[in-house]
């Protein structure tokens, strides 16, 4: 079950990047956030939704909004990622998994495997003071979210 609702603050958590540097939530406070949960570097579904928050990276720093990812793979394969595939903006590792266990988003025995965990695909839209202004949450990880949602959903707070 979902711990995070449109409307309260998002809970701060510190989490290493590609390059073990560690990023906290409450770094970007005055800016737009938009927070993303993915599945797994590397997979096809994933690979195109943080290839198409790539694209439109122009449109939403118009909207001042940074970009954050995160998967529970190891800062290691989330610095491949983001390199072959040029991301401009942080991917985080939750390898513990204790951030989608704070969020909510667990969805254990993926793909079969029993004990692997992985996020939900989740989309939470913080405003600068780090609340919760919008949130997409998909119990399948093949869908991508409405884009056009989340852009909406910044304008809005911008």
């Amino acid at each position: 079950m979902v711990n995070v609702k449109v409307g309260q603050k998002a809970p701060d958590f510190t989490l290493p990047n590609s390059n073990m540097e560690p990023i906290s939530l409450h770094d970007f406070l005055g800016q737009n956030v938009v927070l993303t949960f993915f599945v797994g570097a590397f997979t096809s579904t994933c690979t195109k939704e943080m290839c198409a928050f790539r694209d439109s990276m122009a449109r939403l720093t118009n909207l001042k909004a940074q970009v954050i990812g995160i998967s529970v793979n190891d800062p290691f394969s989330n610095k491949g990622f983001a390199e072959k595939n040029y991301l401009p903006y942080p991917i985080l590792s939750d390898y513990n998994r204790e951030v989608i266990k704070l969020y909510g988003l667990e969805m254990p025995d993926f793909a079969g495997l029993k004990g692997y965990t992985v996020a939900k695909r989740s989309i939470f839209v913080l405003d600068q003071k780090g609340v919760v202004r919008y949130m997409w949450v998909s119990e399948n990880p093949a869908v991508e979210p409405n884009y056009e949602e989340i852009q909406q959903a910044l304008k809005a707070i911008t």
